[in-house]
This record gives structure tokens, C-alpha cells and sequence, in this order.
């Protein structure tokens, strides 16, 4: 089914995320709806480096307009006319840098595609955790239960209300009848007083039956109030607390708002019934009245309960996040963000008002808040029908200089000397509201998760890897102090936040074998990893700039741009170390391959292969891994396609054939493949003839004849027992030598030496030179791939 099509079908939780992701300029939806098809078929990623390709685009798409306004010409719709025209007339704009348009287009493509995943993870979430959902359901059945109780008593006063005016009337009556006729007869007088007295007896007791139903009521309206507060709402907040850094927890309020607003309109009800009996006192009272001496005593827990119920009722439903951020709860001075509250108190009969809205607490630095800051809590901006106000176009300023500290700065330094960098300053936005309605006013706040705020694009990473720590451990939402005494996390907790990452990103999260392989790097061999704690500085400081989270997060942004499909499907092992790589191999076919992420590149992943040596053993080759350089250029699974290398005769051969751990290549990675093979392939450029010789440093270097510009890449790796990415364990010391040089034979920056020329035109006539011999210590063959960067020295730190 077609993407567009697919948004179109969503529940309505997601439709409105669409409606606020085309609530810009940049691509109307109407443009989008009307050529859905056409758009979803072209190739904005590489028209968004290709300005040939680009100008096309915008050329078609210019003229798909035209046919939709002729369309609506015919059709008479004026409204459509006039909007066409005018889109046509805002895409002319990109006439110059064609390529930005294909850049927008294929951000909200993109986006769209989050929102089908966040879709599909509920969907997921819905069938994984079937026991989890019987318990909560157990659970909120019997919370529902509760609910129909305190509304059927709710009933049942208003029953009692009537009966008890009913009650009054008839005394009131016969007591107003008793004083207009001056009875003489004094026998008939004691006997009408005797009546009134019973009356007013029955009347008393009827008071005191309704107080103490009032009572009961209220006693179980603290009761859920308490659930509902307590338990309920801090476990959803505890949901959104992971949700925001990729669990795949349901975070819809609706379901809490049905509950806040049953019990709201119950205690708004047993105001009325207190105002009723107030009513009722001021017509007919008595000495020891129960209701005078008890009704201002319940008016005031009927009030104190409604306040904490609607103090609790405000909340964050969408955390601050910028448009374009690595995640929510990250902000960058001078860069827009949004942010949405909601009250979970919802009836046609509760009004409420946004009064003053905004300000923001901060230590070190003080920020302005820019933009609308005052709104109306109103159902308008919700399609669930809740009281929402959502902020769009916040801009968070730095309002003061750095050398001008306020006072919290110098407070926080006194209590905590010890110093914090930007990205583990903790701020809170706080958001102020005003519940008024029938004589009640509360003063209501919702605060936001802590945000981190970052003036520049180079601190998102860091800052990222804060709001996932905090986040992932602290159950004090206010704890802006945090990273002052940063506790460690547990292996489980850490895994499992690892694998949200993924999860999130590509639909497919870490299994037990790739976090088994990450405990393994981060504590060495243990026995048992739950036991195990990973500290802060372990995780984002340690062995800065390289640290664990730059290696993760490098992966996961490799993965998520240009591999997801693949790894969606399952066809890349990814976190596996090199001697399980090895040991896995050997005990398969000759060209048995696996794909797994660099050790020791930044955001690289790599393929390694079983062969037979001269010797009929299994030996295990390694090529260099690819990185986001290559990967621009080449998708990975054409590289697994075209990858060959020359064995004996100079026969060009692909020696990849299984995907670990028996699939065919072909049988794997053909829907994939692109249609167009051979010289007409849109990446022949990269797939050339590549000469491959053994430098003096043990290490096998590829270089191509093209320029340098078609070639950004790195160089194949060392194979067969070197040192690099294949080389396991036996790279513990490795050589200082490392490093590639370039041989001088290749030095020239215009055009190749003579005798290179010659090799590529005939290969043979060099089988026996001392052109390209080999170190005594290296496997006899060449290689025949693309060409890539030198490769990366070995012995680093994630070797």
C-alpha cells in the first residue's frame, strides 16, 4: 500500500500528528494528496545531490500542476484553482537551488514514515505484551468498576436530595398550615405538634443520613483520587518519561482523562449537593441542626479533594522538541520548538482559561522564552476532544551574557562545587493556568521532563546522551541537579535502553546475542551481566571524543540513514565481535559472509567472509568498513553485489554467496538490487576496476583511477591474520607502522603512472614482475573492489 495511503488509514492519535507535521509552508498537503503517487515513486535523495536530477524534478512537478488545475478547472472549483495556482507559484521559488526542494520533500517523507513506525510500534506493543495488557486490564477493570461505583451513588443522592426536599416540604407545609389556623382545642393542638415533631424527627434523621452519605462518598472519591493520582497518572508519567528516549510505551490520555473527568464532575456534583442542602437549611433549621455544624466541614473536603484532583490534571502531553532535533527535550537557542499541554479534566460543563502561562526556571544561564506565550486551553487543537493548548513557534533565547551569573548559579555552586558542562545543565519549563467555574478558583502548573539546551549543533549528541541517562533512571522529574551525583545504571536497564534506540529508529530493536555482545565490550567476559553497572562517564565521557555513546550513536545514525530496510529485514548481525565473527564462519561453506558494525570506525560496517586457504582450511577475510562517505555514493547492498576480487587466472569473482547463516545472496538482497545493471547502472562510476597491491605496512590498499571525488571511501581492510577489523585477537600490539603511506607510484595527483595503465589494459603481461610483490607474510592474491580511503590505523581504542 501506497505511504500516503497508509496515513490516511491511521487511528485518529496519528492523523493529527500529519495534520501538525503539513501545518507549514514548505510542501502543502493538497500538493502532497493530489500527486501522493508521483512524489513517493522519485528519488529525492539523490536528486538532493544531484542538480541535473533535481531540475527534472521540479520541472515535472511543475507541470503536475498544471494538469491538477486544468482538472479543476473542469471540475469548477474555484477554491482549488486559486490554492494550485498559488503553490505553483511558491515551488518557482527553488528555480535556483532545485535541490533544496528535494531536500524538503524528502524531510517530510521521512517524517512520515516516523509516524507510520510510532503506528506499527503500537501496533506491536499491542500483540508483545499480552500478559502485561491482561494485568493492566485487570486492573482497569476494576478501576472502572470503582468509577460506576461513585457515579451510581452520585445517583442515588440525587435521589436522596429529592427525598429530602420532598421530606421538608410536607413539614414545612403542615408546620405553616399549624401556625395560620390557632387551633383552641388543645387536645387536637398537642396533637398536631406531635405530628410536626415526628416530622422534624424524621427529617433530622434524614439530614444525618445524607451528611453521612456525603461522607461515604467522599471517602471513596479520595480513594480513587488517590489511584488516580498516585499510581495511575505517575505511571503514565513514567511511560512518557520512556517513551521520550524510544520505549515503545502507550502514552495516550485518554483513557486518564475519562477517569480525572468522572470524578471531577462527581465532586462538582456533591458541591451542589452541599449547595442544595445549604439552600434547604436557610428555609427550614432547628436547633442542633447536623447540617449547619457539618456542611462547611465537607464543603472544604469536597474543595480541598477537587484541588489536588485538578492540580494533577495539568500536564505536559508533548515534551519540548525542536522540528529537525536528534529527540525531544533538546532545545537550541534561537531554533524553534513545541511543546503541548493538556488538562485531563474534560466535560462540556468545566471551562477553563490559559491566564499567564509561561516562564522557565534555569541554573548557570538564564533564557528568554520567544513566541505566543498565552493560550487557551480549548478542544479545537485536540481531535480526541481534549482541553489542549499547544505551543508551536517557542523560541528559547539566552537572555543574559555568560559572565553574568544569576542567583541560582551562585547558589547551586555553593551547594555543589562540582562543575557540570552544558549538555548536563538540567531546565524545566514551567506552564501556569487558572481553573475557575462556579466560585471555585485554582491556581494550576505543569512542568515539562528537563530539557538541555544547546547553542550549538555539535552539542546534540551529548545532550542527547543526557536526556537518555536522566531519563532512563531518575523517577524525580524535577531532579535538575542530576549529573551532580550521577547514579550508575544497571546492565538490564542499560540494554534495554540500547535497544529502544534502535527500536524507535528502525522497528527492529537489539536481540540477546548483540547486547550480549555489547556487555562483552563494555565488561569483558562475565558469567552473569545483570549484576553489572555501566556509570556515567563510562557511557558519554570516557575516552573522549571516541566515547561508547559516539561509537552507538554513530552506528545507529549509519543504520537508520542509509541501512534500515536491511536491518529491518534482519540481514545484518551488526554488534558481533571479531573472534565470534571468526569462530561462526569457519564452521561454514567457502563464501559464507556476515555483515557487522566497525570496532573500531565511527559509524562503519563491514563484511567478512569464509574462504578456503592453500592449505584447504577456512580462512576469514575482512574488508575495511564503509561509512556514511561510501555509503552516500553506493548503497550497501549494490557493494554486496558488485564486490569482486581477482583469485588465480585474474578471474573476476564475488566471493560473498551465503549470508550467514546458509541464505543465498542473491535470494537476500534482490528486491533490493536496482534494475538497471551493468554500464547502465546509475552507480557504474563507483563499480570500476580497482588495482590492489600490498603495501610495506602489511596493509592491502585499493586505489582507483577515477577522480578522486567519484572514490571518497576508505580502503580495504587487512585480511587473513593483519591487523585491523580481521585481525581478532591478534591485534593486541600492533604495529606503529600502521599507518598508510601512499607508494609513490600512485603519487601523482593528474593522472596514473604509465605502468598502471598497462596493468588494467592487460593484467597478465605483469603476473611475473615485482611490480606489485608481495610481503613474504601475505596471502597471494589481489583484490578487485571499489575504491575507498586508506585504511584506518589499527590498535584503536575499539579494536
Amino acid at each position: 500500500m501506497a505511504q500516503w495511503d497508509r496515513l490516511r488509514q491511521l487511528p485518529v492519535v496519528y492523523t493529527q500528528q500529519l495534520h501538525e507535521l503539513y501545518d507549514r509552508d514548505a510542501l502543502p498537503m493538497d500538493v502532497r494528496h493530489y500527486l501522493s503517487a508521483w512524489i513517493e515513486k522519485q528519488e529525492w535523495q539523490r536528486a538532493a545531490r544531484d542538480h541535473d536530477l533535481a531540475v527534472v524534478l521540479l520541472q515535472v512537478l511543475l507541470e503536475n500542476l498544471d494538469i491538477q488545475h486544468s482538472r479543476f478547472v473542469q471540475e469548477e472549483s474555484f477554491l482549488m484553482q486559486h490554492n494550485i495556482r498559488r503553490y505553483k507559484q511558491n515551488f518557482q521559488r527553488y528555480l535556483e537551488d532545485p535541490c533544496a526542494l528535494a531536500s524538503t520533500i524528502l524531510w517530510f517523507l521521512e517524517k512520515e514514515k516516523e509516524i507510520l513506525q510510532t503506528a506499527d510500534l503500537a501496533e506491536q506493543v499491542q500483540s508483545l505484551h499480552v500478559e502485561q495488557e491482561a494485568m493492566e486490564t485487570s486492573s482497569q477493570q476494576d478501576l472502572e468498576r470503582k468509577m460506576a461505583g461513585l457515579r451510581n451513588e452520585v445517583q442515588c443522592m440525587e435521589h436522596t436530595m429529592i427525598c429530602l426536599e420532598e421530606q421538608q416540604d410536607e413539614f414545612d407545609f403542615k408546620y405553616q398550615t399549624h401556625k395560620m389556623e390557632a387551633v383552641v382545642d388543645e387536645a387536637v393542638r398537642k396533637t398536631q405538634i406531635r405530628v410536626l415533631q415526628s416530622l422534624v424527627n424524621r427529617l433530622n434523621d434524614c439530614r444525618k443520613s445524607t451528611l453521612s452519605d456525603l461522607n461515604k462518598l467522599l471517602d471513596r472519591t479520595e480513594d480513587l483520587i488517590d489511584i488516580l493520582v498516585k499510581k495511575e497518572l505517575v505511571e503514565w508519567q513514567r511511560r512518557q518519561q520512556k517513551s521520550c528516549i524510544g520505549a515503545p510505551d502507550d502514552v495516550c490520555l485518554d483513557q486518564l482523562e475519562k477517569w480525572f473527568t468522572c470524578v471531577a464532575v462527581c465532586l462538582f456534583q456533591v458541591r451542589e449537593f452541599l449547595s442544595k442542602l445549604e439552600e434547604l437549611v436557610g428555609k427550614v433549621s432547628y436547633d442542633n441542626d447536623p447540617v449547619k455544624s457539618q456542611r462547611p466541614t465537607l464543603q472544604r473536603r469536597t474543595d480541598a479533594l477537587l484541588n489536588d484532583l485538578l492540580k494533577s490534571s495539568f500536564v505536559v502531553e508533548t515534551q519540548p522538541s525542536m522540528p529537525q532535533g536528534k529527540g525531544p527535550l533538546v532545545l537550541r537557542t534561537n531554533v524553534q520548538f513545541s511543546v503541548k499541554t493538556r488538562s485531563v479534566c474534560h466535560s462540556a460543563s468545566l471551562s477553563l482559561f490559559l491566564a499567564h502561562i509561561f516562564y522557565v526556571t534555569f541554573i548557570y544561564r538564564r533564557f528568554n522564552v520567544l513566541g505566543t506565550k498565552t493560550k487557551a486551553l480549548n478542544m479545537a487543537e485536540s481531535q480526541s476532544g481534549g482541553m489542549v493548548a499547544d505551543f508551536r513557534h517557542l523560541v528559547s533565547d539566552n537572555g543574559l551574557k555568560r559572565e553574568k551569573k544569576s542567583l541560582s548559579s551562585k547558589l547551586f555552586r555553593r551547594i555543589n562545587p562540582i562543575p557540570l558542562t552544558v549538555t548536563e545543565e538540567l531546565h524545566i519549563i514551567y506552564f501556569d493556568t487558572v481553573f475557575e467555574l462556579k466560585g471555585l478558583s485554582v491556581q494550576l502548573q505543569a512542568s515539562s521532563l528537563p530539557v538541555v539546551i544547546i547553542s550549538n549543533s555539535s552539542q546534540q549528541q551529548s545532550a542527547w546522551a543526557s536526556i537518555l541517562w536522566f531519563n532512563m533512571l531518575s523517577l524525580d522529574t524535577k531532579d535538575v541537579m542530576f549529573f551532580a551525583n550521577c547514579p550508575a545504571a544497571t546492565w538490564p536497564q542499560f540494554g534495554e535502553m540500547l535497544s529502544w534506540q534502535f527500536l524507535s529508529a528502525t522497528k527492529r530493536g537489539l536481540n540477546a546475542d548483540q547486547l550480549q555482545m555489547i556487555a562483552h565490550r563494555l565488561f569483558g567476559k562475565q558469567k552473569d551481566y545483570d549484576t553489572c553497572k555501566v556509570a556515567w562517564s563510562k557511557f558519554s565521557k570516557e575516552n573522549s571524543p571516541d566515547t561508547f555513546w559516539v561509537w552507538f550513536d554513530g552506528i545507529l545514525v549509519m543504520v537508520k540513514t542509509f541501512l534500515e530496510d536491511l536491518w529491518r529485514d534482519g540481514l545484518i548481525m551488526g554488534f558481533v565481535s571479531k573472534g565470534k565473527e571468526k569462530s561462526l564462519l569457519k564452521k561454514k561453506q567457502r563464501g559464507t559472509f556476515l555483515l557487522r558494525f566497525s570496532e573500531s570506525v565511527i559509524g562503519g560496517i563491514t563484511f567478512s567472509w569464509v574462504d578456503i586457504d592453500d592449505f584447504g582450511q577456512p580462512d576469514v577475510k575482512t574488508v575495511q568498513p564503509f561509512t556514511k562517505v561510501d555509503l552516500t555514493q553506493i548503497p550497501f547492498h549494490e557493494i554486496i553485489r558488485n564486490f569482486q576480487i581477482l583469485e588465480a587466472e585474474n578471474i573476476p569473482e564475488n566471493p560473498l554467496l551465503y549470508l550467514y547463516p546458509n541464505t543465498p545472496k542473491d535470494e537476500a538482497f534482490r528486491k533490493y538490487y536496482s534494475e538497471k545493471t551493468g554500464d547502465d547502472s546509475p552507480y557504474i562510476k563507483y563499480i570500476k576496476t580497482k588495482l590492489v597491491f600490498v603495501s610495506k605496512e602489511n596493509t592491502l590498499e585499493a586505489r582507483s583511477l577515477v577522480s578522486s571525488d567519484m572514490a571518497q571511501g576508505e580502503g580495504l581492510e587487512p585480511v587473513n591474520g593483519l591487523c585491523g577489523e580481521a585481525a581478532g585477537e591478534s591485534c593486541e600490539n600492533p604495529s606503529p607502522l600502521e599507518t598508510y603511506h601512499p607508494d609513490p607510484l600512485l603519487s601523482g595527483p593528474d593522472e596514473p603512472p604509465q605502468e598502471l595503465l598497462m596493468y588494467l589494459n592487460n593484467p597478465n603481461i605483469f603476473m611475473d614482475s615485482d611490480m606489485f610483490e608481495d610481503d613474504p607474510g601475505q596471502p597471494d592474491f589481489s583484490l578487485q573492489e571499489f575504491g575507498f580511503l586508506p585504511p584506518q590505523t589499527c590498535g584503536s581504542m575499539y579494536q
